[in-house]
């Protein structure tokens, strides 16, 4: 276990980004050096006057860089430490220093919240030799303990703001990775659906412009109705995406999402396509709706672009009590593999699972593809 826990520490990267030098920082280590310089001129009982003065001088700009050097910072600062306490251990003054120093206490923390997972062990190793030696000469159990406490309290303070800050590095990760998924799967849904009834269309179009110019010009129709649908949909995408906080000179313009009400539009990819409601499809959630019009449609899609000698799309969808059911079949030759699963299907099974749903799709026993899936109508939280 000890092992574990040394190569996890050893393979620890430095902290991401430490923030740079601010105001404040020049302002506390201003405050400091002149707190030292009172303090080296006015206090009576200071032994070693010169050498105290010297030492804080020294070590106290060094705060500066505890941030971006953490083990140096900390080598000097308490290097420092171990010049002065030299004289108490060798019994030629009972106590060198100023009272200042005790800001060195700030390289522990930074130490740990900034510095890598070697360059921890060693600073440690660094702070324990003088501090160890300091609490050892003082002779008190009392500064022994409080010494102690507040030495352990300094690392362990860095230690926590550094597991909270990797944490909450960790969930915008997670939401990050949420959204690219979310956005992954609308983009799909969206072009994939649109691009396929104009592909259809500029086929059928140029099947029959030689024979029935008329019906040509229907595709034709059809074909651009598809293609602006498509570009407003992706530039709705595009400006909420840029819009931040209302960044862009104004708040995201959220367009209406698609939901059942919009099921009938399905069926200008193609004659063949039937859409059946039924029971209580009134006030759902509007997860639920949008869900329930992406698995559809996405379905449909496939059926058009992959069934066989389809003569027939059927798009069922029922409201039950607690439930939402929806059943897309074609009676096409089911010839779509179901491994490796494909984009399409991967973001209908996430959509059902998001909102704890259930999906299945795959060939049906009765012939043709089915795809089945049950949401329940209240979105869990």
């Amino acid at each position: 276990m000890f092992t574990a826990f040394l190569r996890s520490v050893l393979a620890e990267p430095r902290a991401p980004q430490p923030p740079a030098r601010a105001w404040w920082d020049w302002v506390l280590v201003g405050a400091l050096l002149v707190t030292a310089a009172g303090e080296a001129v006015l206090r009576p009982d200071l032994e070693m006057r010169p050498l105290a003065a010297a030492v804080a001088l020294l070590v106290i700009p060094v705060l500066l860089w505890r941030r971006t050097h953490p083990l140096p910072a900390t080598a000097v600062g308490f290097g420092g430490a171990m010049v002065l306490l030299l004289p108490t251990i060798l019994g030629d003054a009972d106590e060198v220093g100023l009272n200042t120093m005790a800001a060195v206490l700030l390289l522990p923390y930074a130490l740990y919240r900034w510095a890598s997972g070697p360059e921890a062990l060693v600073g440690t190793a660094v702070v324990a030799v003088p501090a160890g030696l300091g609490l050892a000469a003082s002779g008190s159990l009392g500064d022994v303990v409080g010494g102690t406490t507040v030495l352990v309290a300094s690392f362990a303070l860095g230690a926590a703001m550094r597991y909270r800050a990797v944490a909450r590095q960790r969930e915008v990760q997670q939401v990050r990775t949420l959204e690219r998924g979310e956005l992954a799967r609308e983009l799909h849904d969206t072009v994939a659906h649109h691009v396929s009834a104009i592909a259809i269309q500029a086929q059928a179009g140029r099947a029959v412009a030689a024979t029935d110019p008329a019906s040509a010009v229907e595709a034709l129709a059809v074909i651009e109705a598809e293609a602006s649908r498509t570009l407003y949909e992706m530039r709705t995408m595009v400006r909420v995406l840029r819009a931040v906080d209302g960044g862009d000179g104004g708040p995201a313009d959220y367009a209406p999402q698609r939901g059942v009400g919009d099921l009938d539009e399905l069926g200008r990819m193609s004659p063949t396509v039937r859409v059946h409601r039924a029971g209580d499809l009134d006030g759902l959630p509007q997860p639920v709706d949008t869900a329930v019009y992406r698995i559809c449609q996405e379905s449909v899609t496939n059926a058009i672009r992959h069934a066989l000698n389809a003569t027939a799309v059927t798009v069922e969808v029922t409201g039950d009590v607690g439930v939402v059911r929806l059943r897309v079949h074609d009676d096409g030759e089911a010839a779509r593999p179901t491994t490796p699963m494909g984009y399409g299907l991967l973001g209908m099974a996430e959509r059902a699972k998001l909102l704890g749903g259930t999906f299945e799709a795959g060939p049906d026993p009765a012939g043709g593809w089915t795809v089945d899936a049950t949401l329940p109508r209240d979105v869990p939280r």
